[in-house]
């Protein structure tokens, strides 16, 4: 066979597959948009239909007012903003230490960290649980950042390690010759240049913030503590269930999400290969 042939027939098979892998992801998303812009009877109705006979922006109205989604927004924005921050901060400086300095045990402590992430935090929650009833950080949000930010620290470290490594040493060195301290050099010279780095991070660590939920469920108890994956959980009755509302809230905790990588989608391509670099 021709191997311009054989090439155009491969090519071809392959944007077929990536075509339909690219459909089933489209569809649900496409029917959960659908749905939340339809009236209830048109949901239930055994007529399916796929375009809202009548648009209606009630579902969401209801979702934001009525089911607390204000709340749980607020609060979903609240721990992922703060354990962004912290979370960060923390990986900047674990790694910077971990890519410029020389120690004992610095392989097996990248190693412990490295098995962390292999740990399922569904068999944590039982100890978390009762360490968190005897400090009292039972229904405290900041609970909630603390946990993200001990569950995201070490992957983020080594990610930044990776970042920082791939950066001369020799840009540090010529700052702090023209009079910088270590810290000013890192600050002014090495952050600007580690943009595309935190952004990845911060971008990583924002959306696993942001679905957080197992520890969310067993920590938080109180209504207007409880998060957006929590509160789309609650909607969810034994007996009934408002799809519209229920749609109309999945979309509501996606938005913020969509927003950020439409800001750092640049940074996110360039960061993730950038920290891949073998240090």
């Amino acid at each position: 066979m021709n191997p311009k042939v054989k090439h155009g027939i491969s090519r071809t098979f392959f944007y077929i597959a990536l075509l339909l892998f690219l459909i089933f992801i489209i569809i649900p998303i496409y029917w959960c948009i659908v749905t939340s812009f339809k009236h209830s009877a048109e949901i239930t109705s055994s007529v399916v239909t796929y375009w809202p006979k009548q648009f209606t922006v009630e579902n969401y109205i209801n979702a934001w007012l009525q089911s607390g989604f204000e709340i749980y927004f607020r609060n979903s924005l609240f721990i992922s903003v703060i354990g962004v921050v912290f979370i960060v901060v923390i990986s900047v400086l674990s790694g910077y230490a971990l890519a410029r300095f020389k120690f004992k045990g610095k392989n097996v402590y990248m190693l412990i960290l490295l098995c962390t992430q292999f740990i399922p935090g569904a068999m944590l929650l039982t100890p978390m649980f009762l360490i968190f009833k005897n400090l009292g950080l039972l229904n405290n949000l900041f609970g909630i950042v603390l946990v993200d930010v001990t569950f995201h620290v070490p992957f983020n470290a080594i990610m930044m390690r990776g970042f920082i490594s791939g950066i001369d040493y020799t840009i540090e060195e010529a700052a702090q010759i023209d009079g910088c301290s270590r810290l000013q050099a890192v600050c002014k010279v090495l952050l600007p240049i580690l943009k595309p780095g935190i952004a990845t991070v911060a971008a990583y660590s924002f959306i696993s913030c942001w679905n957080e939920f197992l520890f969310t469920f067993m920590f938080i108890s109180k209504q207007n503590l409880l998060t957006l994956p929590v509160g789309l959980k609650n909607m969810v009755g034994e007996y009934t269930i408002n799809y519209g509302q229920l749609a109309a809230g999945a979309i509501i905790a996606v938005i913020p999400t969509l927003i950020l990588f439409s800001f750092v989608q640049k940074n996110l391509v360039g960061g993730l290969s950038a920290g891949a670099v073998k240090g």
